[in-house]
């Protein structure tokens, strides 16, 4: 039975509210679970089963998929699709509610790979929730809002550049592997996506206070058309002739925004924002 009589005969409605977009292309899909990197040792943390296709390819390859789903009218569909798995469990919970000693429980404490198809209105909550926890996530594998995809691999000094570029890059690396056009998806969205692999570093950064420079990149971006020098002052209430000072001592021109800093140079101003106490009360 195709997964588009299943969905049928299951008299399942899509949810505009939930952003269901479905990938049914089998090419597709391997596409996707090729990007991912899982092989038969990995357990698998899919963010959104919906009607199960990426659920049913990821849990050929991978030891066990755990995969979350918010919307329970999927049961009967989840149910059809994955009734000759033995390896993919679907939970109907919230993932964004979920507490990561819940997560470690349903893992049993072992290292694994998230993959998801996103809904877009919540890109930017569950990626933060993964890279800023202190779980053993190995690697993202997200399809993606394009325009999304192009913010977190963007480049200094770009339009598209901002605080999730940053905070992505302090996990790992990120790289758009394929570019999804609309007609891709049941039903068709609005706009094109892409799939972004994002590979967890194999060195952590060398920071001085990791919560500090987190603060210090969403001072960066705060106020775009003002000054790094300006946003710092403010975020963190210091004085801001004192930090136009610093800033110079540093190296950087006091005229310098947010935007056009690398993360090496975010690490090079929080850790002196530490050294010189600025940042005591974060």
């Amino acid at each position: 039975m195709s997964i588009f009589d299943i969905l049928k005969q299951s008299n399942f409605k899509f949810k505009k509210n939930l952003g269901q977009n479905f990938i049914t292309d089998k090419n597709i899909l391997a596409s996707i679970c090729a990007d991912s990197q899982v092989s038969k040792s990995d357990i698998v943390l899919e963010i959104g089963a919906g009607a199960g296709t990426l659920t049913l390819m990821l849990a050929q390859i991978a030891e066990r998929v755990i995969a979350f789903e918010i919307d329970e009218t999927l049961k009967p569909v989840l149910s059809e699709v994955l009734k000759d798995s033995n390896t993919a469990e679907i939970k109907y919970l919230n993932v964004l509610k979920a507490s990561d000693e819940e997560i470690s429980a349903l893992t049993e404490n072992r290292p694994f790979k998230v993959v998801a198809n996103l809904p877009y209105y919540i890109t930017a909550p569950l990626i933060m929730r993964f890279i800023e926890s202190t779980l053993p996530v190995q690697s993202l594998t997200l399809t993606l809002q394009k325009e999304v995809a192009e913010r977190i691999t963007a480049l200094p000094g770009s339009s598209e550049y901002g605080s999730i570029t940053l905070a992505v890059k302090i996990f790992g690396d990120p790289q758009i592997t394929r570019i999804l056009k609309r007609d891709c998806f049941i039903p068709s969205p609005n706009v094109d996506s892409a799939v972004v692999h994002i590979k967890k570093r194999t060195t952590p950064i060398i920071v001085k206070d990791i919560a500090v420079l987190r603060k210090l990149i969403r001072a960066g971006f705060a106020m775009r058309r003002k000054t790094l020098v300006n946003n710092i002052a403010t975020i963190f209430n210091v004085d801001k002739n004192s930090i136009k000072q610093d800033i110079g001592k540093l190296g950087f021109l006091q005229t310098v925004r947010g935007e056009d800093l690398s993360l090496e140079e975010y690490i090079k101003i929080a850790d002196f924002l530490v050294d010189m106490n600025y940042a005591t009360n974060h």
